[in-house]
């Protein structure tokens, strides 16, 4: 039974770790541009703003993140199926 408390804590560690992380990374931005376009990404992926010759592009913006956060699902599911035989809790 220890031991299982153990794991659960070191989990939680790693989850407060993970979060952390993620607060970081939502904080850097990226600006890449060429030609008319402009694209401002976040550290965490998320797509700030796109803009084709100065204007915003909501909608390319809105799809950009839809793409981003599928490919996410479809590693993180991939992730699991592959951890899954490390005996980890919850993967």
């Amino acid at each position: 039974m220890l031991n299982k408390f153990g794991q659960m804590k070191d989990l939680y560690a790693l989850k407060k770790q993970a979060d952390e992380m993620k607060k970081k990374m939502e904080k850097v931005v990226v600006t890449v541009a060429e030609g008319d376009y402009e694209i401002k990404m976040r550290g965490d992926q998320t797509i700030e703003s796109v803009t084709s010759e100065g204007e915003d592009r909501n909608d390319l913006k809105k799809l950009f993140n839809k793409a981003v956060k599928e490919s996410q699902k479809m590693v993180a599911k991939k992730m699991r199926g592959e951890l899954g035989g490390l005996g980890i809790p919850g993967l």
